[in-house]
């Protein structure tokens, strides 16, 4: 039972995505609405929904309390990229999809099904646990993986990619990476916002993951599936994703004790599919979201058999 209510957050995700194909088949979406949705998710619903989420659901004792066990996810994860960075040579990636490929590989949809599927299989006592990941994955995905994003766009334009240069710059601190770095200090600081005004920022947050999941579903309708073929790029990204971002939690929770519930919704956490901003953001860069998009859908499929699997393992 509690696997099937697992699954179903899983299968609500791949719904909204169906959706997305449904409509613009029926001509109300275009490419035109997926560049809208863009820009209202990347400029707008995200920056708020790290507020609302953030403020919501810790404060400074719960931060400074769990402040121990981000350790766990932020090592692991720094090692992950660099596992990224070295299969990206080996295997050659091509130019214009590094980064990206580098970012789907180390970082995972931590909040848009890792929160759901976590409350689902350990309850509401896990929403801490699922928040310290989701500090560090945001962390990393605005910085590192914004700017390898950034860097496929560049790469696509015909430019140099420099991470010190002013645009660049601009691009990684980006609205999303500004409303994390406002909710943290508020946080820290114990400064409340009015009601009005968190409550605003959840209503915006919301959007979110429905705006993700249709343009997701716009993209994929436009996507010729039938020239769709599958290469070392996507199964390399299964094997980050899958295998190596869960193992390497196990390991940094061996050398780390940290209490059974958290190590628990790590791997868990870390087993979770590509981040959907990916598509957004390789789309918002003129990066290959269509890889994106592609690797989106394939993992948050296949999530559905790996995570009884970890579940299994975790006993």
């Amino acid at each position: 039972m509690i696997i099937f209510n697992a699954l179903e957050s899983i299968l609500s995700i791949i719904i909204m995505i169906t959706v997305g194909c449904i409509l613009t088949y029926k001509k109300w979406f275009d490419q035109k609405t997926a560049a809208i949705f863009t820009k209202v998710v990347c400029g707008l619903s995200l920056p708020c929904l790290m507020i609302s989420d953030i403020i919501g659901n810790l404060d400074k004792e719960k931060l400074t309390h769990l402040g121990k066990g981000v350790i766990i996810p932020f090592s692991s994860m720094a090692v992950t990229y660099l596992i990224a960075i070295v299969v990206s040579k080996l295997i050659k990636v091509r130019k214009g999809r590094i980064g990206t490929f580098r970012s789907m590989f180390f970082v995972s949809n931590s909040i848009f099904i890792g929160l759901p599927v976590n409350m689902a299989l350990f309850g509401n006592k896990s929403i801490p646990y699922v928040l310290i990941y989701y500090i560090a994955n945001t962390t990393f995905f605005w910085t590192i993986g914004s700017y390898g994003i950034c860097a496929d766009g560049e790469s696509n334009e015909g430019k140099h990619a420099n991470i010190f240069s002013k645009e660049t710059l601009k691009r990684i601190f980006s609205a999303p990476l500004i409303g994390f770095i406002i909710a943290i200090i508020l946080v820290i600081f114990n400064i409340h916002i009015p009601k009005f005004a968190l409550d605003t920022c959840k209503y915006f947050g919301n959007l979110t993951t429905p705006l993700s999941m249709l343009f997701i579903g716009i993209t994929l309708y436009s996507f010729k599936l039938d020239s769709l073929k599958i290469d070392k790029d996507m199964v390399f990204v299964l094997i980050g994703r899958f295998i190596v971002s869960p193992i390497l939690i196990f390991i940094s929770a061996y050398y780390w004790p940290v209490p059974v519930l958290m190590k628990k919704v790590f791997v868990i956490q870390a087993a979770m599919p590509v981040m959907t901003n990916t598509a957004i953001v390789a789309r918002n860069y003129n990066a290959d979201y269509k890889y994106a998009t592609v690797m989106t859908v394939i993992t948050t499929i296949l999530s559905a058999v790996v995570i009884p699997i970890y579940m299994v393992i975790l006993g």
